[in-house]
């Protein structure tokens, strides 16, 4: 259940006449306009932001490892949070939460009912602006599926957090072949996110398998995005349950200071609040009290 709003405190003295009565609303109407208008975002607005998820692995098992050449590259060419957290255990309420700034009770990886929840996420925010969203979803049987698994097991609806709202269209849930090919990268939504199956997204296979899909998959995207004023963003839901949680996530794109990194500590809702920022959208859940990410920025 999502916690009620908080709302700050505002005290207000009585005037003894009339003016100061006046001079005091005045005041109060300049503070509650200064509380309510939105800081300047510190984020750029790329034209397109792909997310890629990957599965349990800890920030050493990747950042570094001679297995993950290709993300490591991006991460040279890019930049690197080395202090990035995973909210909790297991899989699925950490999609909850990136997605939806809350894990919407969700507390295993068992199916959940299609469009169970009706809160605000990212993909509503962002059609409710008016810009776009799309899931690629590798190994989903059909498009637009709210199946639980394939009949081959390496999709599972857990990695899916979309399917969990009814405010998400499922027509806006693709396959991984309708993924654009090419250069043709134009055409893909304001934001998608990227969830390859159960070996390629290093669950059930090595880490060197789901480096090897990253770059076959998504390298033309990177190159292109480099000079197209777009984004790629590379993370984990959560680390082997040996790490405190602390997982890899990396940026790269045109806006993306090449060699970057930063080492404040940043976790789930602030990589959500970041893309929300980006678009000037509300902030969904825990987002609202996040931060953005910061200091790896060209702009």
């Amino acid at each position: 259940m999502r916690a009620a709003a908080r709302h700050p405190h505002r005290t207000r003295r009585p005037a003894p006449a009339l003016a100061s009565a006046f001079a005091l609303a005045a005041t109060s109407l300049g503070l509650w306009a200064s509380d309510s208008a939105a800081a300047p975002a510190a984020v750029p607005t790329p034209d397109h932001v792909v997310v890629v998820v990957f599965e349990n692995h800890a920030y050493d098992q990747v950042m570094g490892s001679s297995s993950a050449p290709y993300l490591n590259s991006l991460a040279a060419g890019g930049a690197s949070l080395t202090a990035s957290y995973a909210e909790t255990h297991p899989s699925q309420p950490n999609y909850y939460a990136l997605f939806s700034g809350e894990t919407q009770g969700v507390t295993d990886d068992s199916c959940v009912d299609p469009g169970f929840s009706a809160e605000p996420n990212l993909a509503s925010e962002l059609l409710g602006a008016g810009r776009t969203w799309g899931s690629y979803n590798e190994s989903l049987p059909a498009e637009g599926s709210t199946a639980c698994k394939s009949s081959d097991g390496k999709y599972r609806q857990k990695h899916n957090p979309w399917f969990g709202f009814d405010n998400v269209p499922t027509s806006t849930a693709h396959t991984f072949a309708a993924f654009p090919k090419g250069t043709d990268y134009a055409q893909l939504p304001t934001v998608s996110f990227v969830v390859p199956n159960m070996c390629n997204d290093m669950h059930d296979c090595s880490v060197g398998t789901g480096d090897t899909w990253l770059k076959n998959n998504l390298k033309s995207y990177a190159d292109w995005a480099k000079t197209h004023n777009s984004l790629l963003v590379v993370t984990f839901d959560e680390d082997n349950r040996l790490s405190g949680n602390r997982i890899p996530t990396v940026l790269y794109g045109q806006p993306v200071k090449p060699g970057s990194t930063s080492g404040t500590t940043y976790n789930h809702y602030d990589v959500l609040r970041t893309l929300e920022d980006m678009y000037g959208l509300p902030h969904a859940g825990n987002a609202a009290d996040a931060k953005d990410v910061t200091g790896i920025w060209t702009t």
